[in-house]
């Protein structure tokens, strides 16, 4: 990429395409194109001809998608699903249409099976059956990135499909239906620490910032402990989901959009996969840090950090989802990146964010 090409960032205004848009800026790119969703509807193919006419970007990153946690993907399947391979189609095709030089589609490693060989190498790939809970979104990310591939063995395109690990970071989704885990138990903890302090001007402010089933800072107390409670957060403890026992590995946003830019500038299709190979496939990377932690122990981490030291209590009632989710990223190491900020610092700085960024 020249610092003077168009470059056009697919859910600029995401926790993946605001710190991608970020990176760019840094680096010097001056011809940046991006569109909100009140904007450009991605699920509109008519809507994204005309941008793609109109803006003719010279490079892609495909990082909008509809996205959430496993209570999220869970009850809004089919959503998930049709949404996603909606939005993947039309800037893909467009993408070709335009002779775009170059895409990276921003999957997730979601599309690797429950039961994976650990850590998870891009072999794993349809080696066996898929987490049951986000399933259908699973399944959009693999259309995705074998759309990629696809279009690369057919037609000579330059589109490079990465699976980024569990990504968390500032500008992240932090509502409690629908955000990933890392977010929705810090709020959590902030909001218990708030309870149990008796900091109702604090709870008012999350809530005024970000409203829980439409209730505000404005509503009762009564109204704010009732909605509060559903999502099991309470004056004495709060209440997550499964066991704790399940692994996951997090990588800051930052560093997902550092490794994505560097891919786009140094890595082509033909550096995915092995010249010898009779079938090429898995020709995606896995973009993570090749670490865990259990999410009891995120648990204890994140409310040290936030001040909470009230009790934690987990539903063993509710899904664990997959036990192990740990990428393999020997792949992208051997092609030059490997990430820079550990799992205490990432949120050490979120929260630092969050407190200090109540949206309006």
């Amino acid at each position: 990429m020249e610092k003077q090409s168009k470059i056009y960032v697919a859910g600029h205004r995401g926790l993946v395409g605001s710190a991608i848009w970020k990176n760019l800026r840094s680096k010097g790119y001056t011809s940046l194109v991006g569109k909100v969703s009140g904007e450009l509807d991605l699920r509109d193919n008519c809507a994204v001809k005309r941008f793609f006419d109109t803006e003719k970007p010279e490079y892609v990153f495909l990082a909008a998608a509809k996205v959430g946690g496993i209570m999220a993907n869970n009850i809004y399947r089919a959503d998930f699903i049709f949404d996603n391979l909606r939005i993947q189609q039309n800037v893909i095709g467009e993408s070709f249409n335009h002779e775009v030089k170059k895409l990276l589609f921003l999957g997730s490693t979601c599309v690797y099976p429950r039961n994976a060989k650990q850590p998870m190498a891009e072999t794993e790939l349809l080696a066996s059956e898929l987490e049951y809970t986000n399933e259908p979104y699973a399944i959009a990310k693999i259309a995705g990135l074998k759309m990629c591939e696809s279009f690369n063995i057919q037609y000579g395109t330059n589109y490079i499909a990465v699976m980024p690990t569990n990504l968390y970071g500032t500008n992240d989704n932090f509502d409690l239906e629908r955000s990933h885990v890392l977010p929705a138990m810090m709020r959590k903890f902030h909001l218990g620490k708030s309870l149990m302090r008796d900091d109702w001007a604090a709870v008012r402010a999350d809530l005024d910032a970000r409203p829980v089933e439409k209730i505000t800072g404005k509503n009762t107390r009564d109204e704010i402990v009732a909605v509060l409670y559903r999502y099991g957060i309470t004056d004495r403890h709060i209440t997550l989901w499964g066991t704790g026992e399940p692994m996951r590995e997090f990588l800051w946003s930052d560093d997902m959009a550092d490794a994505a830019v560097f891919v786009m500038e140094n890595i082509n299709f033909k550096d995915t996969y092995r010249s010898d190979c009779k079938e090429i496939r898995n020709c995606h990377i896995n973009i993570g840090t090749g670490m865990e932690i259990s999410i009891g122990e995120l648990a204890g981490l994140i409310s040290k950090t936030v001040g909470y030291d009230g009790e934690i209590k987990f539903d063993v009632s509710k899904p664990n989802g997959t036990m192990r989710k740990l990428t393999d990223v020997s792949k992208l190491n051997r092609l030059g990146w490997k990430h820079k900020i550990e799992i205490r610092e990432g949120v050490k700085i979120l929260y630092e964010w969050y407190v200090g960024n109540m949206p309006s």
